[in-house]
């Protein structure tokens, strides 16, 4: 338990970011999803660039790491340009 007036409202700060960051990543998961299931290519290239720019800013926020945003941008940029 928190005994300084700091330490509480660290705990109160880190809830408040906590939940933010949740809510940031379950919207690019789902972006990621919904390109995935894409089947057409123009629709690809239409959302491609929305979430390459969800993961961008889940990386600089320090959300997920740099390299993994890095993975992820790269392999739906190859499935998209697979598509037909």
């Amino acid at each position: 338990m928190a005994n300084h007036k700091s330490a509480k409202k660290r705990i109160r700060s880190n809830n408040a970011k906590m939940l933010r960051n949740r809510y940031y990543a379950k919207t690019t998961r789902t972006a990621i999803k919904g390109l995935r299931k894409t089947e057409n290519k123009e629709d690809g290239l239409k959302n491609l660039p929305r979430v390459i720019s969800l993961i961008d800013r889940l990386a600089k926020k320090n959300v997920i790491h740099k390299n993994k945003a890095s993975n992820l941008k790269s392999k739906m940029t190859r499935y998209v340009n697979k598509l037909q």
